[in-house]
């Protein structure tokens, strides 16, 4: 009888015992927590960039449709038949007209715009209606349509006592709302709007949140 009773008391874990185990699973916890890899960089969250495919499409196909003509009169002029009309026109036209013609310099003009315009969509990322968010990993991208930011806003301002109607507009650097009051003080509209506007901007988690321009105005009919 005292064999079975040492046997039990040998098998049955001791509060000591239960102690030392819950501190080494809790210093092996700690020890996973330190080996796990660090954050990634926060992201740059800037604004993704626009694929051009109307500009990108129709400059190949000018570009393609001139030098296919082009290269159709040189061939046809190499196999010994005459050059086309147009050409030799516009040969003429270009040795005979002076450098300050109205004509070329119109023409000079357009093709400047044209490639200036092409160069800015080349160098900008456009999709201006894109709004970047933040993001914890600099792999991991993320956008807010423009509109549903502005959505978003305006419905907060709309809950603010004394606000009848409301209008919210997204710029580069700013927001602009405007609401008009019905009742309460003007001011203290304006002041429960800027925070109300403040908390849903914090909400979107914008990555470059512009500044909040309200304004208000007292509606009493």
């Amino acid at each position: 009888m005292e064999r079975e009773q040492d046997s039990l008391a040998q098998k049955e874990p001791t509060a000591t015992d239960e102690a030392t185990a819950t501190d080494e699973a809790t210093s092996r916890t700690v020890g996973l927590l330190d080996e796990r890899p660090a954050a990634g960089r926060r992201s740059a969250a800037r604004r993704p960039w626009s694929a051009r495919r109307i500009p990108a499409a129709l400059t190949a196909l000018v570009i393609a449709v001139a030098a296919g003509i082009l290269l159709f009169d040189v061939i046809r002029v190499r196999a010994g038949q005459a050059a086309a009309g147009w050409r030799l026109r516009l040969a003429d036209e270009l040795a005979a007209r002076p450098l300050d013609d109205p004509a070329l310099l119109i023409g000079a003009a357009v093709i400047a715009v044209i490639g200036l315009w092409l160069i800015v969509l080349a160098l900008t990322p456009g999709l201006r209606r894109q709004l970047p968010l933040e993001t914890p990993d600099a792999e991991m991208r993320a956008v807010l349509d423009r509109e549903a930011a502005e959505l978003k806003l305006r419905d907060a301002a709309m809950r603010v006592p004394g606000v009848s109607a409301a209008k919210v507009r997204f710029f580069r650097h700013r927001i602009e709302a405007r609401a008009d009051v019905r009742f309460r003080a003007p001011v203290d509209v304006k002041a429960d709007l800027l925070v109300a506007l403040q908390e849903a901007l914090d909400r979107l988690g914008l990555a470059r949140p512009p500044s909040l321009d309200v304004r208000v105005r007292p509606r009493h009919k």
